[in-house]
């Protein structure tokens, strides 16, 4: 019978903790950058494009040294965090900006093409009506998009159960610290012995990641019917 270690259950709640808190803390930014490459004109508007995606392309471990690179102690950003005493290299915050980097560029894609799919007549009309570009975003273009956007924290969370490369390099492999489901499953593979608690993490990871579909799925049909 396949059982969890306590190491395997704090692993699976520093994976759902991790996912929830980058999904929530990138949906905002993903929001303003979803509706900027939807509706801005500005020139730069490829180049930051670009750079959004970027993440995507490059491998995961480059991600996580240009990251440790930033956050580190020498790094602009990480000097700066220093004098506040926040650290982020080999901590939880660490693999919540690493999963948070990597997943985001998931969840821009969704949101700006459902904000591109709204009809911008409907905007107009209500700025003829007197509504300013507040009022037109949130009653108009936020709730047209609103599936757009929980597609996109959908994708972004599963993206973030299954990261590994940009975790490992910036908040490294710490038990119970940084330790996630796919750094666990590393170890394992690691040491003689450990398959089988290797294949017990990825079925959570599997049955995870059903039930995310599911849910996903579920609040979708809701949407439709709604």
């Amino acid at each position: 019978m396949l059982t969890l270690s306590p190491q395997d259950i704090s692993a699976v709640w520093l994976s759902l903790k991790v996912a929830c808190s980058a999904t929530l803390i990138a949906t905002p930014f993903g929001i303003a950058c979803g509706y900027f490459l939807a509706f801005g004109k500005t020139r730069g508007k490829a180049v930051i494009e670009g750079m959004i995606s970027l993440p995507l392309v490059l491998p995961p471990v480059v991600v996580g040294y240009l990251l440790l690179l930033s956050f580190g102690s020498n790094g602009i950003i990480g000097k700066f965090l220093n004098l506040l005493g926040i650290q982020v290299v080999f901590s939880l915050t660490g693999a919540v900006i690493a999963s948070a980097v990597v997943g985001f560029p998931l969840m821009v894609r969704s949101i700006r093409i459902g904000m591109e799919a709204v009809d911008q007549s409907y905007i107009s009309v209500s700025r003829t009506l007197g509504a300013g570009w507040w009022d037109s975003f949130f009653t108009i273009v936020l709730p047209l998009s609103s599936r757009a956007i929980f597609s996109g924290m959908s994708l972004m969370f599963a993206r973030n159960l299954g990261e590994f490369g940009a975790t490992v390099i910036l908040a490294g492999n710490i038990p119970g610290v940084t330790q996630t489901i796919p750094l666990a499953i590393y170890e394992y593979t690691a040491v003689p012995g450990g398959d089988r608690m290797a294949l017990t993490l990825c079925l959570v990871s599997i049955s995870l990641s059903f039930a995310i579909l599911l849910v996903s799925e579920g609040i979708n049909r809701k949407f439709k019917k709604g």
